[in-house]
């Protein structure tokens, strides 16, 4: 029986060239790998909820522990983490009153009281950004929970709240011609319900509809519940926090900070160790529900290279799901499209090509899409198709100890494809990344040639680029870890165009 080997933890990048293994040991003792002046902020909210979030900044100044002090370290503060000022009270406010928000939610479509309420927010932020001398370094949006709650595809308003009936149901919706000129001559009513068809090409996801529709203005952004800052204040019935955070107070400081500081322009970290002149590249596939034809997908690429930046290259819509199968393929025109914008996009940034390009993808690759990538890769580039999935388990238990098999661990099982464990005991933490017995994800070197003990170091690597939380390590590397988020934002409207954008304005 073959053996499991061990990769050893990869190593990220902070301040002064100075390298460990855990983000936060790694800014408390050296600092961001770059330094930015501070953070100007942008909230856009109701005036309790710019309370909210000015206390919670003051609040992440000093230093804060979990309850049961598992925090590693504990959180010392934000500017004596990130060397940087985030001043709550230098802040550019944009207010949304309770009565321009009740208003809108009270209506029994959530499509349109999500598009509404959208509408509303992101009319604060762009008239802002157009008339303000200020220039915002991120938006904070700031809502009431009753936003969280009712503006979700499966939220339902409960009858005795609501106000406003909508005026046509999904399905008629459908129907209708998207084009009020032809109604010019028609009642209001054809007319406003001409309008209110128009909510249902928007997913009724609060979160995912607001990044969609203000990509194209590249203004950074990041959403927060009223009670995820505030969470001592909301409470149920017994006087107890709805959501209490006390055991993880530091971890959301953490997190809240880093991500923050990332947006503002700063970055926290990079890879230490990765080789010079690769590109990963994770593709991205949603199918569109919206759709007629089941098999029609959005496709986007996401790009990595070894400094940690990201951009996502949004790619057209098509054909590209097989139900039957259950797997996205492009064809051959819109995988050279996807791959050139990266390859492209790596040569204005760097100066030249690069030597080894990695696509991840979560199913395997066909031979039409692989020739086509083949066609647009440069000369003296290795291609390399790597499949990630968790479709195959394996679960391996040790005969002795008390802690499960350790992160790292890797079972090769020939020179195409390996178990690598992702997950498990972390001996810097005492702990697991996980509540569960670790799960491996499966790795195939699909297309191309390639070392796979090598594949294997780079994507436990790219475990460690998640600067939206301020964790040890994913479970899954960064090329794949937001595909599934993207892809709902990239469909969150039907008509979304965009060029490519830094991967900030998606998380």
């Amino acid at each position: 029986m073959k053996e499991v080997i061990y990769i050893p933890e990869p190593n990220i990048l902070f301040a002064n060239e100075q390298k460990c293994a855990d983000a936060r040991d790694g800014l408390a003792l050296f600092g961001p790998l770059n330094k930015i002046y501070g953070i100007k902020s942008g909230v856009v909210a109701t005036q309790s909820g710019l309370n909210i979030f000015k206390n919670y900044i003051k609040h992440i100044q000093k230093p804060i522990y979990n309850a049961n002090n598992i925090t590693r370290p504990m959180f010392p503060g934000f500017e004596s983490v990130f060397g940087c000022k985030w001043d709550a009270d230098d802040v550019v406010f944009k207010e949304v009153t309770n009565e321009e928000i009740g208003k809108l939610l009270y209506t029994d479509s959530t499509h349109k009281r999500t598009y509404d309420l959208v509408t509303l927010f992101i009319n604060k932020i762009i008239a802002a950004n157009k008339n303000e001398d200020d220039n915002v370094d991120v938006w904070f949006v700031v809502v009431p929970d009753e936003i969280y709650q009712y503006c979700r595809p499966n939220s339902v308003l409960p009858k005795d709240l609501v106000q406003k009936k909508s005026l046509l149901t999904k399905s008629t919706a459908k129907k209708i011609s998207f084009q009020l000129d032809i109604f010019e001559n028609k009642e209001q009513e054809i007319k406003e319900k001409v309008i209110e068809s128009k909510t249902y090409n928007f997913d009724a996801q609060f979160h995912d509809q607001l990044k969609a529709r203000l990509l194209e203005y590249t203004l950074p952004t990041q959403i927060f519940r009223e009670s995820t800052l505030a969470w001592r204040d909301f409470k149920n019935k017994y006087g107890a926090p709805k959501r209490d955070f006390s055991k993880i107070e530091g971890h959301l400081a953490w997190t809240v900070s880093t991500a923050a500081f990332y947006k503002a322009g700063g970055k926290p970290w990079k890879l230490s160790d990765v080789r010079k002149g690769v590109c990963y590249l994770g593709l991205v596939y949603k199918q569109i529900e919206k759709s007629k034809n089941p098999k029609n997908a959005c496709c986007a690429a996401q790009m990595f290279l070894d400094n940690g930046d990201g951009t996502v290259f949004k790619g057209e819509v098509g054909p590209w799901y097989n139900p039957e199968k259950g797997e996205f393929h492009l064809n051959p025109k819109e995988a050279k499209t996807l791959l050139s914008q990266a390859i492209h996009s790596y040569s204005e940034q760097n100066g030249e090509y690069p030597k080894e390009i990695f696509i991840h993808a979560k199913t395997r690759f066909n031979g039409r899409e692989w020739k086509a990538f083949q066609e647009v890769t440069p000369e003296g580039t290795n291609l390399v198709g790597v499949t990630i999935t968790k479709t195959k388990p394996l679960k391996l238990f040790k005969s002795e100890g008390n802690y499960p098999i350790m992160r790292g661990n890797a079972f090769v099982v020939n020179e195409k494809s390996a178990f690598l464990w992702t997950t498990g005991y972390v001996p810097k933490t005492e702990s697991t990344l996980s509540m569960e017995v670790p799960n491996p994800i499966f790795i195939e070197i699909n297309k191309g040639e390639g070392d796979i003990e090598q594949v294997l170091k780079d994507i436990l690597a790219l475990t460690k680029l998640n600067y939206n939380a301020c964790i040890y390590a994913d479970g899954v590397p960064v090329t794949l870890r937001f595909a599934n988020k993207i892809g709902e934002i990239l469909t969150a409207s039907t008509d979304l165009k965009t060029p490519p954008l830094a991967f900030k304005y998606y998380i």
